[in-house]
């Protein structure tokens, strides 16, 4: 029998608290069980899936998603001297505290973001000049027929927040990062998160940064704060007083209602810069 659960709602696995119903859900906790929802499911019935993890940086629709929905769950951790083999569901942010406490640097800025280490991964997810693939050595991905290959990170291409994943069809199972030894990784990795909370609205319901930073001189936050759209409101969804560049959730806000505020703010900023923001967050239809 298949792992399948009823009457699961996005809303649940969501930061955002934002989504509707969900057709199918099952919860995969090893590779040999995500495995075989692929060979015997997927291939067979040729429906439409996603892989969630910490359900960040992803605005669902809030009529749900018409497929299978499959939480990541493979958070087992690996440390063999000053590499790390990890699970694809391993909290991408526990990973960089437990690195920095054991005296090993490259991955402090994952302190705070709420991701996985495969959506860290897939995203290319960075933080204070420094991206996910710097520190990255090898990924072990399951194609959609059920294949298992190991990529290095030669093999792939990464840019800003950009990797060969977003157009391969599959799961990320399990990375492997190598790191340095360093005396100052914890007092830095704790600069950094003390950094995040007090810059960020750490503790409201968002999806973290929705647009893309237009280059490293020109932050997407200080062009929205600067064109006065800091506090805007759409229904419940906001612009954060706290840092520009994150919606918040502040009373039951919809898909609907953050979609209008992200055109709300494009708009202003064309208007006013003549620059085009491009979104950061993924947006996941229900089809």
């Amino acid at each position: 029998m298949l792992p399948f659960q009823p009457g699961r709602s996005l809303k649940e696995f969501s930061t955002f608290g934002i989504g509707g119903p969900i057709h199918l859900f099952a919860e995969i906790s090893s590779s040999a069980e995500m495995e075989k929802i692929f060979c015997q499911f997927i291939q067979v019935e040729k429906i439409p899936f996603i892989i969630l993890g910490k359900g960040s940086n992803c605005l669902f629709d809030d009529l749900g998603f018409d497929g299978l929905v499959l939480l990541n769950k493979l958070d087992h951790c690996d440390w063999q001297e000053d590499q790390v083999t990890v699970g694809s569901g391993y909290s991408f942010s526990l990973l960089g505290v437990q690195s920095a406490r054991k005296g090993f640097s490259g991955l402090e800025f994952a302190s705070g973001i709420p991701a996985t280490v495969g959506g860290a991964v897939f995203m290319n997810a960075g933080a204070n000049g420094v991206e996910t693939c710097q520190s990255l050595r090898s990924v072990l991905f399951l194609t959609e027929a059920g294949e298992k290959i190991c990529y290095r990170k030669e093999d792939l291409v990464f840019g800003y927040r950009f990797s060969s994943f977003q157009e391969m069809k599959g799961v990320i199972l399990s990375a492997t990062f190598s790191l340095k030894r360093s005396l100052e990784a914890r007092s830095s990795q704790l600069q950094i998160l003390n950094y995040r909370m007090k810059t960020q609205p750490y503790k409201e319901k968002s999806v973290g940064c929705v647009f893309r930073n237009p280059s490293p001189e020109m932050p997407a936050g200080l062009l929205i704060e600067q064109c006065g759209l800091k506090g805007v409101q759409v229904g419940g969804a906001k612009v954060s007083e706290v840092h520009a560049n994150f919606v918040v959730n502040i009373n039951q806000a919809t898909a609907k209602n953050v979609l209008e505020l992200i055109q709300i703010i494009k708009g202003r900023v064309f208007e006013q810069t003549g620059i085009h923001l491009e979104p950061e967050i993924r947006v996941i239809g229900y089809a």
